[in-house]
């Protein structure tokens, strides 16, 4: 079967941190774009980052530059969003995806993990 299962969402104080973890099945996620994207109460879905499966660059939101880290491990068919100093706004359900090279949209996505940050 494909999919992607993600966890490591949870309550963290400001300034804290968490690390998402996402482990696809079924295919390998070495030959797929991969992303991870969040929506906030009341707000549009956004790209958080990406992996570019042709020659490995990784892009940043403004919002998250510095803070997060983006990363695949091959072996283990699995990618994971390493997010430090949160704030409050970084609250959201963090969904994992990924994209076939030459394709607009994405295939699979994950079913998300709640990250909530707060005092």
């Amino acid at each position: 079967q494909v999919q992607l299962v993600e966890s490591g969402g949870g309550l963290v104080q400001p300034g804290g941190s968490l690390r998402l973890s996402c482990v696809a099945s079924g295919f390998s996620l070495e030959y797929y774009d991969i992303g991870w994207f969040r929506q906030a109460p009341g707000k549009e879905r956004e790209g958080v980052s990406c992996i570019s499966s042709s020659d490995g660059s990784t892009y940043y939101a403004d919002s998250v530059k510095g803070r997060f880290t983006f990363s695949r491990h091959n072996a283990k068919n699995t990618m994971y969003l390493q997010m430090n100093s949160l704030k409050p706004e970084d609250t959201a359900v963090y969904y994992c995806s990924t994209r076939r090279p030459g394709s607009v949209d994405p295939e699979y996505w994950g079913q998300g993990t709640q990250v909530t940050v707060s005092s």
